[in-house]
């Protein structure tokens, strides 16, 4: 079977096509066919559109905000030009969708329905940067490919199970029961991780204490315990938790009470303050990007402050995680900037000596990718996983199909 998985972040959508033989489903093996990502961070109002598919790499770049034009041409390059491997979209069996909030209501991947879609716009300002993309991509879909099945792959169904300790907050409790509690998010990234780094260590999942630590525009981190979450850093929102690109992570509430009493300003510019404006790019007032912040730090007192503020709410995160597990086998690197930014893997595991953490410097370095990094003395494991999302999506597609 041909699977396509949509796969839309906050500040990015990757979209890639596998095809699974039938009599292997269960074997979790999987060929990628074609892969495309659009990248809306790199300059205000352009959308840069890479494909790799048939030994080729093919990139383009648009002069537009229309996010669902650019989507149209991704899947255009499925059939068209040096890039194309099928005849006709048609020839996809299946879509999934990575959906980061589905809320109390879908805790297992789901046939997508038009009351899935509508508890998905539901939830929308629960996530209100990613369930809109999630629904656009769904109606695109249905657009292009109308008589193809689609299925939805929930962000938050990894953490469903967390202890009630975890999920709840100190609230009245009647909130508890309607529904305001710790979701958690990076759920598929957060597991597919904990299995590799199973494998990778030649240990039994059911065994370990890990810390996942998923470091992207989006970042958060969970305590992985007997293979299952036991508590994590994202909650009610994919706001809470660590600093972030542009999202602030966990601050104090009364603060956003102070703006609105005080400041006069609307609960929508709040909002956008918190969501789209603090995190990074608010501190350095250069970058929500990693890359840049790192790079302009060493001449920009402000980049050295975001970066240093990053890293602290990073450990000080992990530290809590560890509290959770009662000890520590492994932490994990992935995402964005968890595989590809060598001084926050370096600075972080630093300051966590104090949990028997050494690292490898040389191995930092050298772009590890699926690889223990820890040094041989390390009483703590420290991998770089290369998160595939996309294809933990086919495989939940290919289960239930």
């Amino acid at each position: 079977m041909k699977i396509l998985v949509l796969n839309a972040g906050s500040s990015s959508q990757k979209s890639c096509l596998y095809y699974i033989p039938d009599d292997a489903r269960s074997q979790h093996i999987s060929t990628e066919l074609w892969s495309a990502s659009i990248d809306w961070t790199k300059q205000e109002g352009m959308a840069n559109l890479k494909v790799e598919s048939n030994g080729l790499v093919v990139e383009e770049t648009q002069a537009t905000n229309d996010q669902l034009a650019v989507m149209k041409r991704c899947f255009e390059t499925l059939c068209e030009g040096d890039t194309a491997v099928l005849e006709t979209l048609a020839e996809v069996d299946f879509v999934g969708h990575r959906i980061v909030h589905g809320g109390r209501t879908y805790q297992q991947p789901t046939w997508i329905t038009e009351d899935v879609k509508r508890t998905i716009e539901q939830l929308i300002p629960l996530a209100p940067n990613h369930n809109p993309a999630n629904l656009e991509g769904i109606k695109l879909m249905e657009k292009l490919l109308p008589e193809t099945p689609q299925v939805a792959v929930f962000d938050t169904a990894f953490h469903s199970k967390i202890p009630t300790t975890s999920a709840i907050y100190p609230l009245p409790y009647q909130w508890y029961e309607q529904g305001i509690c710790r979701y958690g998010f990076h759920g598929i990234s957060h597991q597919y991780c904990a299995e590799k780094t199973a494998k990778l260590l030649n240990q039994d999942l059911a065994n370990l204490k890990l810390v996942t630590c998923h470091l992207g525009n989006g970042a958060s981190l969970a305590a992985i315990k007997n293979g299952h979450s036991i508590d994590t850093t994202m909650g009610f929102t994919p706001l809470e938790g660590l600093m972030m690109g542009t999202r602030c992570g966990s601050i104090d509430p009364g603060i956003v009470i102070h703006l609105l009493r005080e400041k006069d300003l609307t609960l929508d510019q709040v909002d956008v303050m918190l969501n789209k404006e603090s995190g990074l790019k608010g501190l350095s007032g250069i970058s929500a990007d990693m890359r840049s912040i790192t790079t302009e730090m060493e001449n920009n007192d402000r980049a050295k402050l975001a970066f240093e503020t990053y890293i602290h709410h990073l450990c000080r995160q992990i530290g809590a995680m560890v509290a959770s597990l009662e000890g520590l086998d492994a932490i994990v690197f992935t995402a964005g900037v968890g595989e590809n930014s060598a001084i926050v893997r370096q600075e972080t595991c630093q300051r966590l000596g104090y949990l028997g953490v050494d690292l490898d410097v040389e191995k930092n370095k050298n772009s590890p990718k699926n690889e223990d990094i820890a040094s041989n003395n390390s009483q703590v494991r420290v991998l770089v996983i290369h998160t595939d999302e996309d294809s933990a999506i086919a495989q939940t597609v290919s289960q239930i199909a």
